[in-house]
């Protein structure tokens, strides 16, 4: 998940800057779909039915109910995007959709279909001037997609990513740092997450699971989503990459 627009006019937050866990205000009735941020002092949270704006002390600026499935989501410029899907995981739908709000208030602006994906859409990010969305995947498949559009959602075309098959497919995607990190349940009984370069040429596979929640935070670090306590609470703690396990926690010095 990215932001472009703000990002590139102040400077990132430094680490010393960013709580070691940014908790987010409240519990909601379904799990954590997607964080998304604008690298500064603001973070969305896309709760499946529930799309919720906070500060980095995890205090709600901004909060609104939504349709089922909210997945996965992205902030660009003044402008929030999330996948949307009722029917995920399944072949033979037509309901990938994105739905996009202001990132004020959170009021609703637009929904555009997205026909060419075909197992629902679960998560997107912004690169390049392009969107790319993710997505369901039904088993019996070996690799997963990555559908491009361009910032008015034009068809591109439709990237492969060999990486066997991951359970309902890839549930976030984020790109940074020259790279793409995707979040999955789980991919060859590791916890899942998948790193390929700007091509979607695979990388690596490791076990480490950002299948709720991975944004962008500045040079070499990420900010990762994780559930905890009383269903559904969740929170976002900083992360930084590793070349052995992808990502790991970062300790301030």
């Amino acid at each position: 998940m990215a932001y472009i627009g703000l990002i590139s006019t102040l400077t990132c937050a430094c680490w010393c800057d960013v709580p070691a866990e940014v908790i987010c205000e409240g519990r909601y009735p379904a799990h954590l779909q997607g964080i998304a941020g604008n690298g500064v002092d603001t973070l969305y949270w896309s709760f499946t039915t529930t799309l919720v704006k906070t500060d980095l002390e995890g205090r709600i600026v901004a909060k609104v109910e939504v349709p089922y499935h909210h997945g996965d989501l992205c902030l660009v410029e003044d402008r929030l995007y999330v996948a949307w899907s009722t029917r995920f995981n399944q072949p033979g739908g037509d309901d990938a959709h994105v739905y996009i709000y202001d990132a004020g208030d959170l009021s609703r602006l637009e929904i555009v279909a997205l026909p060419e994906v075909p197992f629902g859409a679960g998560g997107m990010d912004y690169h390049d001037g392009h969107f790319f969305v993710i997505g369901g995947l039904p088993k019996g498949y070996e690799e997963n997609y990555v559908y491009e559009y361009t910032a008015d959602f034009e068809y591109v075309t439709t990237h492969v990513i060999p990486s066997g098959y991951t359970t309902l497919g890839i549930q976030t995607a984020c790109c940074h740092d020259g790279a793409w990190w995707f979040g999955c349940y789980t991919v060859e009984g590791k916890k899942g997450l998948l790193k390929t370069d700007l091509e979607f040429e695979l990388l690596g596979i490791y076990d480490v699971s950002p299948s709720i929640g991975l944004v962008g935070w500045g040079p070499g670090r990420f900010l990762m989503a994780a559930h905890f306590g009383e269903q559904y609470q969740a929170k976002a703690v900083p992360m930084v990459p590793d070349a052995e396990r992808g990502l790991v926690r970062h300790v301030a010095d």
